[in-house]
């Protein structure tokens, strides 16, 4: 045998290796994010309630009407009391399941967590949802560029890592004692690869990404499953409403998503067109560019003309008022 037909084979193993890995992926994909459409998981069978925090508003509202509405009684967390008792009416009114709700603000710390506890306790908790998060800009800033800094960069990390953990102790011991259940953990395309200018927020999303992969190691033998999702741009009031489109997606329409794959993938971007947005941005954005200092004075100029034509549009706005 020549050294031209070894070279041949090898070539010939090569491409057949990768197009069988690509035909993989496909298939991964279609299942994940086509079939599970009509192949969703039943989610009762991990128990009668689920946890969602950040419930008041956007992903963490729409995971809490979503779950109602699969058949859960919902408990929902977050530090508006008014907010609260209104998305537990209309969860009731709406889906005829019970809610029960817990006031606590998740900036303040270690220190919450006995009273949600309390609260917890007696229940039979299926799901947890940790989706409370905060960001420190509405823009694309330095990291010396956070107001209050102090403050805020303690808020973020309690808000935003410190919740996860601390909230997946509370129920994780029940779980293992009935062999079932499921955490989902919200991370953000932001925190799959470095992001400068929303330094921070990354760093604390791929905590949630790693805390989250290496808890579903740990703990999927004992039937808990822990998926980590990982959205690009969902409409809310962290995103400014943004106008829902193919790229940017509705909070509701994103856990209906979301929430079919479910049994189907413990890490997920949550729907198809942020999947290949991600594939996208892989592809047309490598590390070296993404953190090059080129990239970061264009965001940041961008950035800052943004934040000028907002408070111009805010003044002109004031002063029409005053005019009328």
């Amino acid at each position: 045998m020549s050294f031209t037909d070894v070279l041949t084979i090898i070539g010939g193993f090569t491409i057949v290796f990768h197009l069988l890995k690509l035909a993989w992926k496909c298939w991964c994909g279609l299942r994940e994010f086509v079939l599970s459409e009509f192949w969703q998981v039943d989610l009762r069978t991990h128990g009668q309630w689920a946890v969602v925090t950040g419930a008041t508003s956007g992903i963490g509202k729409a995971y809490a009407s979503e779950l109602a509405q699969r058949g859960l009684d919902v408990v929902l967390v977050s530090r508006s009391d008014d907010k609260l008792q209104t998305v537990a009416k209309e969860i009731e009114d709406q889906y005829g399941r019970k809610t029960c709700t817990i006031q606590v603000d998740f900036t303040e710390g270690h220190s919450i967590y006995p009273a949600i506890a309390e609260k917890l306790q007696g229940l039979e908790i299926g799901i947890l949802v940790n989706n409370v998060g905060m960001t420190y800009s509405d823009h694309f800033a330095h990291f010396l560029e956070i107001p209050d800094a102090e403050q805020k960069i303690t808020q973020v990390v309690n808000c935003n890592m410190l919740s996860v953990p601390q909230m997946t102790r509370l129920v994780l011991p029940g779980m293992i004692e009935r062999g079932t259940g499921l955490i989902i953990n919200i991370s953000s395309e932001v925190g799959v690869r470095p992001q400068p200018l929303l330094s921070l927020y990354s760093a604390t999303k791929i905590f949630v990404t790693y805390f989250s992969q290496c808890l579903h190691a740990e703990y999927k033998s004992k039937g808990i499953t822990v998926q980590c999702v990982a959205p690009f741009m969902v409409s809310t009031n962290m995103t400014k409403n943004m106008r829902v489109n193919c790229f940017v997606k509705s909070a509701s329409g994103f856990v209906r998503e979301a929430l079919n794959t479910v049994g189907h993938s413990s890490y997920t971007s949550g729907c198809l067109s942020h999947a290949l947005q991600n594939m996208a941005i892989t592809l047309l954005m490598p590390d070296w560019l993404r953190l090059s200092s080129f990239l970061i004075r264009k965001l940041h100029n961008l950035a800052k003309t943004s934040e000028c034509k907002r408070r111009g549009n805010e003044g002109k706005e004031k002063l029409r008022e005053k005019e009328e």
